[in-house]
Order: C-alpha cells, then sequence, then structure tokens
C-alpha cells in the first residue's frame, strides 16, 4: 500500500466533511474545527458518524458537548450526546421553542419535528398560482 494514499474509507469520510462543510457556507479547516458557538435551541448539522449529515436541535450544550434531539430516531425520552467538533450550527429556532428550552419547560417531539421540518422548507409568505 502506497503511503501517500489514504483508506478508501478515511478519504470518503473526510470527503464527505467537507462538502458538507462548504455546501452549508462555512469554511472547512481540519479536522472540521469549525469556529462557531453551540447554544442551547440552535438547529445543528452532524457532520460525523452514522448520523452524518442529520439535522437536530440542541437541548442542552456543555463542556464541549451538546445534547441532541431530532423528535424521531432520536427522542426527547433518548437524545443523543455528540462533541460539538461534530456539528455545524446551521440555523435558530423560533422564539417559542427557543424560550421552553432555555427556561427548562418540557418540549415534545412533535415540536422538535415540526421546527426541523419548517427551517428545513420554510413556508413562504407569497400566495399561491
Amino acid at each position: 500500500m502506497n503511503a501517500d494514499k489514504q483508506p478508501l474509507a478515511t478519504a470518503d469520510k473526510n470527503s464527505v466533511q467537507q462538502t458538507l462543510a462548504e455546501n452549508m457556507g462555512n469554511k472547512y479547516i481540519g479536522k472540521m474545527e469549525i469556529c462557531q458557538e453551540i447554544q442551547i435551541a440552535d438547529i445543528v448539522l452532524s457532520l460525523n458518524g452514522r448520523d452524518a449529515g442529520k439535522r437536530f436541535l440542541v437541548l442542552w450544550t456543555g463542556d464541549g458537548y451538546s445534547i441532541l434531539a431530532d423528535g424521531k430516531r432520536r427522542k426527547i425520552d433518548k437524545p443523543k450526546k455528540k462533541n460539538n467538533k461534530h456539528i455545524m450550527p446551521e440555523g435558530k429556532t423560533p422564539n417559542s421553542i427557543a424560550t421552553k428550552l432555555i427556561w427548562g419547560h418540557q418540549v415534545t417531539n412533535n415540536e422538535i419535528r415540526r421546527v426541523l421540518a419548517q427551517s428545513l422548507y420554510p413556508r413562504s409568505d407569497k400566495g399561491g398560482m
């Protein structure tokens, strides 16, 4: 095996990470050290792991880790703990959900799914045909 060639799995993983970061308008730096602060109620994109490319809502953050849920696969009852180096901020949630999370009130899985879907496909105020 050539010393300058990377194993296929590593090369593919790195190219996926770089493509994700570039498509989201952020600069790719080394091992995905995207220099943005992650806060409670942010919508983030997973960059590493089996959930790479999936979007989550930040329920809590601190000590270099965030607790994430998507309301579907990762529900409120069993959220995902993920290193902040492996996620990238994508947007903010509406004030109603952010206020609930900051004040420690219960947020439902349905609310999380709705927020993630609305941020992916925002409603337009323009009328139809």
